[in-house]
């Protein structure tokens, strides 16, 4: 866990770096429409992350490095498709230009097959190697994207140096992933295919619509400089939801092991909620920080950051609870989230017309669902037999995980 923890930091420190030069040198209007669409790209990426836990999932089950393979490219085509078509509905829903959209959208695909290799390595149980992916994935995304803001580019030109530095990722992790694993005779993978990583992308998709539902409906119900304040203050979110993403990389596959779900999902929730707790005193902390980092203009944040920390903790504790539903294939847990999603979204659209009540929409919203999913998952997990009728293999290439 501490591996994945640093790779995990490396990326998202990476990640929150490019903000600081975005939001000095695009101005309030130029970051705020750079801002959306990283929001936006964090939409696209949920099939990538159904993808890596259905591989990781099929992987701890018995699957082959090349069945699963054959799924990522499958699943990297038909997700081209559909970003080629969002294009136009992009640039109109969220007056950006046509450029910045193909160029958040590119990434897509990439980010499928980047996803596909991490899945692989989580399932053999990995660590350092998958450390090292996820570092160079948040690297290797910054990096062009900083270059290009530092000449003097727009946002449109920044997000095709994320497109690049997600594509040399993706060639990368794919030659560390290597061809470890074989098939496990005599089993089989109960839920496999584009079908399952379907039903796993419902799951991911309704928590990165959690995440990105606030920053996106402030473009229409904020002014154009509150929209832009409150797009700083969500990075905090961002922030306090994947800082603690290490806990379910490295405990996913005892989620997936009928042996070990239910003790995984107990600890889970126990190491999210005191990360959370910390998390949270930590932005309150920092918060003065925030006008001499990025300027006076965004001073309004420092009262109320470490609200936005909260809402990011309960979604990352939300989450554990989902990954559980998906290793266990109970994805229909998700409608716990999807009920919060459309209650925050209607109430926004109705109710707020200021940051404090958009984010005070979001928080309740957020703690409310990660309280009902993890009653669920609890009570799930208290009735759940100790044991399975056989056990499962080990996955090869990975060392084994004791109970």
């Amino acid at each position: 866990m501490g591996l994945v923890t640093a790779g995990t930091m490396v990326a998202n420190v990476a990640a929150y770096v490019l903000h600081v030069p975005a939001s000095r040198w695009l101005g309030l209007d130029g970051y705020s429409e750079f801002a959306s669409l990283l929001g936006l790209q964090l939409l696209l990426a949920v099939p990538g992350l159904a993808l890596q836990t259905v591989v990781a999932r099929d992987v701890v089950r018995g699957e082959s490095s090349g069945r699963v393979r054959a799924l990522q490219i499958r699943c990297a085509a038909i997700v081209a498709v559909v970003a080629i078509v969002l294009v136009p509905v992009v640039v109109e829903v969220l007056h950006v230009g046509v450029g910045a959209a193909a160029a958040a959208l590119v990434t897509a695909p990439v980010v499928v097959l980047l996803s596909g290799e991490q899945g692989l390595l989580q399932g053999e149980q990995r660590f350092t190697a998958l450390a090292f992916v996820i570092a160079l994935a948040g690297v290797a995304r910054v990096v062009p994207a900083v270059a290009v803001l530092a000449a003097g580019g727009g946002s449109a030109a920044a997000l095709v140096g994320v497109a690049c530095g997600f594509t040399v990722a993706a060639f990368i992790a794919h030659f560390v992933a290597g061809t470890q694993s074989a098939a496990v005779p005599g089993k089989e993978v109960s839920d496999t295919g584009v079908a399952a990583v379907l039903r796993a992308s419902q799951v991911q998709l309704v928590l990165i619509a959690l995440i990105s539902v606030d920053l996106l409906l402030s473009r229409v119900v904020l002014s154009p400089d509150d929209a832009s304040i409150y797009a700083l203050g969500a990075v905090a979110t961002k922030a306090a939801f994947w800082l603690p993403a290490a806990v379910g990389v490295v405990l996913y596959p005892r989620m997936a092991n009928p042996q070990q779900s239910a003790a995984a999902s107990r600890l889970t929730l126990m190491v999210l909620a005191g990360l959370a707790v910390l998390t949270v005193g930590g932005a309150a902390l920092v918060a003065q920080l925030v006008p001499v980092i990025v300027g006076e203009a965004y001073a309004p944040v420092e009262g109320i950051l470490w609200a936005f920390a909260a809402d990011g903790a309960f979604l990352a504790i939300l989450q554990g609870a989902l990954l559980a539903a998906i290793a266990g294939e109970r994805t229909w847990l998700s409608v716990v989230a999807w009920a919060a999603l459309a209650a925050e979204a209607a109430l926004i659209l109705a109710l707020a017309d200021t940051i404090t009540e958009v984010l005070t929409i979001v928080v309740i919203g957020s703690a409310m669902a990660c309280i009902a999913a993890w009653s669920a998952e609890l009570w799930r997990a208290r009735s759940a037999p100790p044991w399975p009728k056989e056990p499962l293999a080990q996955p090869q290439g990975g060392p084994t995980v004791s109970s």
